[in-house]
């Protein structure tokens, strides 16, 4: 057996405020929006991240999602193709209002920095020579 597809789902606060959040990065939606479900388009391999009202997230979950204010739940990677786009990426992140968390550096052979979302949803953008 081999899967066609993985994508995450998340949980949001506010999915407007999500939605734009995405957009003005550059990223596209994937589908219609609902009033549970916002998705987004993350990459040409068409990796989803389905933002989902934080009572239907943890309804499906059967849990409550991770208190973001001082927990970690996972770090998304997005890769660069330079350590100018990562810079790039840096600007359009803090206009976009994600709060940055890790400031740009050299790691290894790569360049990286670090950023939350609106909601806390942890990601970060590197550059990794041959990747």
């Amino acid at each position: 057996m081999e899967p066609e597809m993985i994508w995450a789902n998340l949980a949001s606060n506010d999915l407007d405020r999500t939605t734009k959040f995405y957009t003005d990065l550059g990223f596209k939606t994937n589908g219609n929006r609902t009033h549970e479900l916002s998705s987004i388009l993350f990459s040409k391999g068409k990796f989803v991240i389905n933002f989902f009202i934080k009572t239907r997230f943890e309804e499906s979950a059967r849990s409550k999602a991770a208190n973001l204010e001082n927990e970690t739940e996972i770090i998304f990677s997005i890769s660069a193709k330079s350590i100018e786009e990562v810079d790039q990426w840096y600007v359009k992140v803090k206009e976009a209002g994600g709060k940055i968390y890790s400031e740009p550096e050299k790691f290894e052979k790569g360049y990286t920095f670090g950023f939350a979302d609106p909601d806390g949803h942890k990601f970060n953008f590197l550059y990794w020579p041959g990747m």
